[in-house]
């Protein structure tokens, strides 16, 4: 590991426990700052409720004012989430009723962008809607440091992801296939400074506006990936930091849908080492059908929105 590395994760890694939420309060008054959480959800109605409900009255009481806007991103779900997360509290906001101009393609990178132009918090906060058990120190945990810090801009939830019990290698810290199998190596290999993060490609981060409104989006689930590297060559190592928020247990992936996810994950680091020519993005897996096994070719998530600083409606609405 880098020297440069070793004293970011003495300095810049810490516990939720480390600020405690009276220190997040006053400091949220001295600054002034805004905080909005955005939950990006497609068909979640069995856990987005609990979320929304937790939030609402853990951190938007009136004793506990952190968080000033809570939006549902609903990404065309199909079930009740946006019914049960209305119910709980949250402001939902279809994907396709935010910057109706551009046509919306599926992708959790898709909804994440165009929430930008749907909150109006200083500080944005997104967390995964299909989190079970979920705590609110998912929320004040990573918003601390930017509340505290004036130098941070990007905060990502560190965690320990246990497989379901019966899984193959179940156990304390046994998930994230993905990340140890794709993502870490890659951020190794090519980009070393971020060797640090714990877990890089986790749904659970809060940035200031004022970088996240800079940086493109993945449309798809290079997200994560993408604005880590891309954070780090705006703003440098030092700006960004990880909290340890405990245990993150969440509805698992089946392995084909791994397997789209890590291409996505691989195609978005190759846009960012190389913007020349790059092999056709496509993905082939074999599903076992009557006469033995039938391959399935799918698309790779290619397409990236700019930054938002760049769409004429939300300059418009930071200039009003």
């Amino acid at each position: 590991m880098l020297e440069e590395v070793e004293r970011w994760l003495r300095s810049r890694s810490w516990s939720a426990a480390d600020r405690p939420l009276e220190q997040l309060l006053a400091a949220k008054r001295q600054s002034g700052r805004t905080v909005s959480v955005v939950l990006p959800a497609l068909d979640e109605e069995a856990t987005v409720g609990t979320i929304v409900a937790t939030i609402r009255a853990e951190l938007m009481t009136d004793a506990v004012p952190l968080v000033d806007e809570l939006v549902v991103l609903d990404s065309g779900s199909t079930d009740r989430t946006a019914e049960v997360a209305a119910a709980a509290g949250a402001n939902v906001v279809h994907r396709d009723a935010v910057l109706p101009r551009i046509p919306a393609v599926p992708g959790k990178g898709e909804v994440l962008w165009r929430s930008l132009l749907a909150t109006t918090g200083d500080i944005i906060c997104f967390v995964d809607a299909d989190l079970r058990e979920f705590s609110a120190t998912f929320v004040s945990g990573i918003v601390g440091p930017l509340l505290t810090d004036p130098d941070l801009q990007f905060v990502k939830a560190m965690y320990d992801r246990p497989l379901e019990t019966g899984d193959e290698g179940a156990g304390p810290g046994q998930g994230g296939r993905v990340t140890e199998l794709v993502a870490r190596p890659l951020l190794n290999l090519h980009w070393p400074q971020l060797a640090g993060f714990v877990q890089p490609l986790g749904g659970e981060y809060a940035a200031r506006r004022v970088l996240l409104e800079r940086l493109p989006f993945p449309v798809g689930y290079g997200v994560e990936l993408g604005l880590l590297v891309d954070a780090l060559h705006t703003v440098g190592l030092d700006a960004l930091a990880q909290v340890d928020v405990g245990v993150r247990k969440h509805r698992h992936q089946d392995g084909q849908a791994l397997g789209r996810m890590a291409a996505a994950i691989y195609r978005t680091a190759q846009l960012r080492l190389a913007r020349g020519h790059l092999v056709r993005p496509r993905l082939t897996q074999f599903d076992r059908g009557e006469a033995g096994f039938v391959p399935r070719t799918t698309d790779v998530d290619t397409e990236e929105r700019p930054p938002m600083a760049d769409i004429p409606e939300y300059a418009a609405r930071r200039a009003a």
